[in-house]
């Protein structure tokens, strides 16, 4: 298979609200180096996928007002190879625009589509691993998905369930979707041994994805067929800024993956984190003897454990006493807030913006 048929999307649009209040409205996380490599996380995505397909294969979708923000990270670039969503819908929109898109360009075109902002350890596992799923969504009506061995009972993620019987080629059927369980569930899933972790990573043929939203999501499969005539023109940003607005709001899980007979998922082993959360980032940062992940270079710690402390360079935080916190400081919010209660940090940012509008957003 060549691999200028290969082509990746970077869903890159998010605003990462479970990291508050470090990543923001006008800056989320995907652009931010949260874990002091030197890169931010949209880097190491974009680098990633440069073994995978040519860089002229690689395109970003993300908000308007993230693109000048994207050029400056990403310089290389080229125009064409952004695109520019004009609102939030969610993740199927994003993947029904892009396969129209793509069927204009190469019929024959095998699609990645992937967050901007998770975290892979071993980059050469990942690569084996897409280089697979694209081999096998070539030669397969297949919708397949890379699926993550669990470690712990997570509630933050979502969970698929397969079929350990039926396997081709190291990929097996899915039988179930689950959004994050319970932890009692959870608990079960992990014993089970056949759930893994839905890394929201999707790979499929561009025929596949467009005969699923014709049948699966048909009103939204005709409005982007409205713009046909116009995709990879000049003219294609302004038809679909109008269009855009009839789409519903709908994740591609429960749109289609979750709907249809013809989903797969690879068991994958790379070292990956979503990298959504305060608890994953603590995870994966180094520690100190106490087991404290410090990022900022005038932080003292004493008499604390097992925290998760996040500082601007610039400024002297003393934390004493704390066990198993989250402890974030910027220049005009600080955060400090149980380890165990992170998922709730979303509900903390709307009770913010219900109480004080959208300045510290």
């Amino acid at each position: 298979m060549s691999n200028k048929n290969n082509y990746v999307a970077i869903m890159a649009g998010g605003i990462g609200s479970r990291f508050w209040p470090v990543s923001r409205t006008a800056y989320p996380k995907q652009f931010l180096d949260l874990l002091g490599t030197g890169k931010t996380l949209i880097q190491w995505t974009y680098n990633r996928f440069q073994h995978i397909c040519p860089k002229e294969n690689i395109y970003f979708i993300t908000n308007q007002a993230y693109i000048s923000t994207l050029k400056e990270q990403i310089p290389e670039i080229s125009d064409d190879n952004i695109i520019s969503e004009p609102s939030r819908k969610n993740t199927a929109p994003c993947a029904a625009y892009f396969a129209h898109k793509m069927m204009a360009l190469n019929p024959k075109a095998n699609i990645i589509m992937s967050p901007a902002d998770h975290l892979i350890m071993d980059v050469h596992a990942f690569e084996r691993t897409t280089l697979e799923a694209l081999e096998f969504v070539s030669n397969h009506r297949a919708m397949l998905t890379l699926g993550i061995k669990p470690t712990r009972p997570d509630t933050g993620y979502g969970y698929i369930q397969y079929d350990t019987e039926e396997e081709l080629d190291k990929v097996y059927k899915v039988k179930t979707f689950t959004e994050k369980p319970s932890l009692d569930l959870a608990r079960t899933f992990l014993k089970s041994g056949d759930f893994l972790w839905n890394s929201g990573i999707f790979v499929w043929n561009v025929n596949t994805i467009m005969d699923a939203l014709e049948k699966y999501l048909p009103e939204m499969h005709e409005v982007f067929q409205q713009a046909a005539s116009v995709y990879n023109t000049p003219k294609e940003h302004n038809l679909i800024s109008g269009l855009y607005a009839h789409c519903t709001n709908i994740s591609i899980d429960y749109g289609i993956m979750e709907k249809a007979k013809n989903v797969y998922v690879i068991p994958s082993y790379f070292g990956w984190s979503d990298l959504g959360t305060w608890e994953s980032a603590y995870e994966n940062s180094e520690k100190d003897y106490l087991g404290n992940a410090v990022h900022g270079d005038n932080v003292m710690v004493i008499d604390a454990s097992e925290c998760m402390i996040q500082a601007a360079p610039e400024k002297l935080i003393v934390v004493q006493g704390l066990e198993n916190f989250i402890v974030v400081d910027t220049k005009d919010v600080l955060l400090i807030c149980e380890r165990n209660r992170e998922q709730q940090i979303k509900e903390y940012v709307a009770e913010v913006k219900r109480n004080k509008g959208d300045k510290f957003l």
